[in-house]
């Protein structure tokens, strides 16, 4: 039985798919803007109703709590929302060990000082990474994780995610652009069109 599974599933106007995804693999989308990728990982995550099935470890959704299911089935949205004053504020109780964490992503502990109203969209995103993993999902929908990184902080954003997948056995699904990054981090590549969606070989 796969980790991950997805029966049925229908979103927008592409014809109902399956998808299985096992323990620690990584599954890259890529396809042109409008074509149902981040609406796709909205109904993993339980956000919009839509036609089919999704398990997880053989559980359907409609068993888990709400809450529960979204946090083990993070989502990373591509523009995150940040509801306190303070960077602090939303890591309450943090020590070292996150200081770390921060350094990983080309951040310093100074960070938390800031006000979230005055962070660049690069260091929202980052730090939106973090705060998902703080939740230790055991699947990861990234809705474009790097978009507004430069190519040094992308990497870094890969090998922490790359990290905590190993470290975690947890499955990624990772919505793209950069065919060149889908290549680097994925095992199996999905390409969403306007009515279907095809695995792929190579992208």
């Amino acid at each position: 039985m796969s980790f991950f599974s997805i029966r049925n599933l229908q979103i927008s106007q592409i014809a109902p798919f399956d998808l299985e995804v096992a323990a620690g693999e990584c599954i890259s989308i890529t396809g042109d803007s409008g074509c149902g990728k981040s609406l796709f990982l909205r109904a993993l995550a339980d956000l919009d109703p839509n036609p089919g099935e999704i398990f997880l470890n053989g559980q359907p959704s409609s068993s888990y709590p709400p809450w529960e299911w979204r946090r083990q089935v993070g989502l990373l949205p591509s523009e995150s929302s940040w509801w306190l004053a303070k960077v602090s504020d939303h890591f309450p109780g943090e020590g070292p060990g996150f200081y770390q964490q921060l350094a990983a992503i080309g951040l310093t502990a100074n960070i938390l000082n800031a006000h979230t109203h005055r962070l660049s969209s690069g260091e929202r995103q980052r730090l939106s990474l973090l705060r998902l993993l703080r939740n230790k999902p055991s699947v990861l929908l990234l809705d474009e994780p790097s978009a507004n990184l430069d190519e040094n902080n992308s990497r870094l954003v890969e090998r922490i995610l790359k990290r905590y997948q190993q470290a975690n056995g947890s499955a990624l699904i990772w919505v793209t652009h950069d065919r060149a990054q889908a290549r680097r981090v994925a095992d199996r590549h999905l390409l969403f069109s306007q009515h279907k969606v095809s695995k792929v070989k190579e992208i």
